[in-house]
């Protein structure tokens, strides 16, 4: 392969990443170190044009979660209808809530919990036990705006210790003096039961919640578009009787998706097998990354060609980044890509001793 086409396969690798911020609603500019970097063509495989097999493992699901089923029965599931190992979800719903429940498959569960953790939003349906003015709500509501205290409700599944949530948002959608359309924007972990029930509290009059959907988990939004669970299994026999995964890529999504949220970093194709082994990222191999990263953010490091290889916490700021010509960028917290994907590019300290060096993993030779 000749240099321009790995100079377009490493353009259309960073656009798919810049395709994930517009996934996830970011809009921070790209920062470039290293200018007209190409990828061989030879190493590792784009997320858009991997085998349907290993599209399946390294997938993930934006599922609509129906009413009735445990998220956990939900993926145990799709684990047993594609054959899978292992499964995970995003975050719990209780079996009546319905909703955005992202499900990764197999390889893809490594980085599931980096969207239990992220910000949610919920439709809540809120019956009041007194009908009050309109004016008396809106004023109660917004005063569980910001940072409240909950305690989990007696049918949690964890310990019911006194804990600090974060309400970014409540809007009043619709009251008809009884019933309260709200949608709530918290963070992770807040229970929507508690709050409707401490706004019934405040009001004097008592309320609980009655219907419950949540609208977004992380990256994922239904405004995006949602997979039921008929169109999965329909999707599945498609492809195991007619032989067409068109169906299959369009439901399931690259495992990068759920990372669409976090900083990012794109490295060279020569730092990336050293990563695979678990050393840091140094400077050198850095192409291009986030401008307005912090030292302790957590970042996401993707290859040219748009492959996640892993996650880890920048030691650097975008601006120190930028400037440095060595040191340690990004200390790794999980590594996604397996060895041997890309060429090794690095010594190991015992090789480079007998050399005269004292070259570590990460650095070219």
């Amino acid at each position: 392969m000749n240099g321009w086409m790995s100079l377009e396969l490493a353009r259309k690798g960073i656009e798919f990443v810049k395709g994930l911020d517009e996934f996830a609603g970011l809009s921070r500019k790209w920062l470039v170190k290293i200018e007209d970097e190409p990828t061989s063509p030879e190493y590792g495989t784009p997320p858009w044009e991997r085998p349907i097999e290993q599209h399946i493992r390294m997938g993930v699901i934006a599922l609509d979660k129906p009413p009735g089923p445990t998220s956990h029965e939900v993926v145990a599931w799709i684990k047993r209808m594609f054959g899978l190992s292992k499964a995970g979800h995003g975050g719990t719903l209780d079996p009546k809530v319905t909703g955005v429940l992202p499900v990764a498959l197999e390889e893809a569960t490594k980085i599931i919990g980096l969207v239990v953790h992220t910000g949610k939003e919920y439709v809540c349906v809120m019956q009041l036990h007194s009908p009050v003015p309109e004016r008396e709500l809106r004023k109660a509501v917004q005063m569980f705006i910001g940072e409240i205290y909950q305690r989990p409700p007696l049918r949690s599944s964890v310990k019911r210790s006194l804990r600090t949530k974060k309400i970014y948002d409540i809007e009043l959608l619709e009251y008809t003096g009884q019933y309260a359309l709200m949608r709530v924007e918290c963070e992770a972990g807040t229970y929507m039961r508690k709050l409707c029930h401490d706004i019934g509290l405040v009001l004097g009059v008592g309320a609980h919640m009655r219907e419950l959907r949540r609208t977004r988990s992380g990256p994922f939004r239904e405004s995006r578009g949602l997979v039921r669970l008929q169109e999965l299994s329909e999707a599945l026999y498609r492809w195991r009787t007619e032989g067409k995964d068109d169906w299959l890529r369009k439901y399931i999504l690259p495992a990068e998706y759920a990372v669409s949220h976090l900083a990012k970093i794109i490295i060279r194709d020569t730092a990336v097998d050293a990563i695979a082994h678990g050393a840091d990222l140094a400077v050198p191999g850095i192409v291009m990354l986030h401008e307005g990263i912090k030292p302790g953010d957590m970042v996401a490091l993707f290859t040219l060609k748009g492959e996640l290889v892993a996650i880890g916490v920048a030691k650097m700021s975008s601006e120190e980044i930028m400037k440095a010509r060595r040191g340690i960028a990004v200390r790794m917290r999980r590594v996604i890509m397996k060895p041997g994907i890309y060429p090794r590019a690095w010594k190991r300290k015992e090789q480079a001793k007998e050399q005269g060096g004292e070259t570590k993993p990460g650095k070219k030779e």
